[in-house]
């Protein structure tokens, strides 16, 4: 196929990703520099005042935090699932993997909500926790950042499973087998083995989770509460609530660059073991 044909191909698609996406990311830059809500001389003023302000870096700060616990959390329930799922029977691994995708298919509106049944002192954990006396009194797990964790954990699973099942699935189980026949137990051989083998499907998972974790404006604010504040909801605020539209935008902003460079050092990282697979 030449050159001028695929040229012809991706116009399409191109078009499309001009239109819908950096058309709309020249506008928020573009409103972020405005002096006030009417426009006016560009200005990086709210840019500084952003940086300025010691609480609108901790709520950056917070919410970047609260990606990496999730993402951990995710990673460490997430790992041990897709390793089962890679090594399960043809029958059964499709059972299972109907089963990480199926909370996909249930709105997250619907799951958050769920979760905050689940979450109240008197949800089923806390009956749960008395019950087996863990506790002498409920847990205070809804509107607290344990909650808003968990309850995370549970809606991204699936975009930390999914990778890493991909890349176990694509590597060769004599690799195992050898380890072994050498002498490494089962343990050993998957953290030498398994778990440097299925390093880019780890990195991809991470991207994945933190990118979605961080931006869960409904879980964050029906979990959180107005008590913790992150940056999807502090955006709102500005936006909608003190109609500071210029100034939502440079948030906005900072936070996509927030977003970015850490999902380039987690790619940068993922980069290093793309020659194992």
């Amino acid at each position: 196929m030449s050159t001028a044909s695929t040229t012809r191909l991706t116009l399409p698609l191109t078009a499309l990703f001009a239109v819908c996406f950096v058309a709309p990311l020249c506008v928020l830059v573009a409103l972020s520099l405005a002096a006030g809500p009417d426009g006016g001389v560009a200005t990086i003023g709210h840019y500084a005042a952003f940086v300025g302000d010691r609480f609108n870096a901790s709520i950056l700060f917070d919410t970047l935090w609260l990606g990496v616990k999730a993402t951990l959390v995710c990673l460490l329930f997430g790992f041990p699932v897709a390793w089962i799922c890679a090594r399960a029977h043809v029958r059964w691994q499709s059972v299972l993997i109907f089963l990480v995708v199926l909370p996909i298919l249930t709105s997250v509106v619907v799951r958050t909500f769920s979760w905050i049944v689940i979450l109240g002192r008197h949800g089923l954990l806390n009956q749960i926790v008395l019950g087996l006396g863990l506790a002498d009194e409920p847990l205070r797990l809804l509107y607290s950042e344990a909650g808003v964790i968990i309850v995370l954990a549970q809606v991204q699973m699936p975009l930390m499973v999914l990778p890493i099942l991909t890349v176990l699935s694509r590597i060769d189980s004599n690799l195992f087998d050898a380890s072994q026949a050498l002498g490494a137990g089962q343990w050993r051989t998957l953290w030498r083995v398994a778990v440097p083998l299925s390093m880019p499907g780890i990195i991809a998972g991470c991207i994945l989770t933190y990118a979605a974790s961080i931006t869960a404006f409904v879980t964050q604010t029906l979990i959180g509460g107005a008590r913790l504040i992150y940056m999807p909801l502090f955006i709102y605020q500005q936006a909608v609530g003190a109609n500071n539209w210029p100034f939502a935008a440079a948030i906005s902003v900072i936070f996509m660059v927030a977003v970015l460079v850490v999902v380039a050092v987690l790619n940068g990282f993922g980069r290093r073991f793309e020659k194992h697979v």
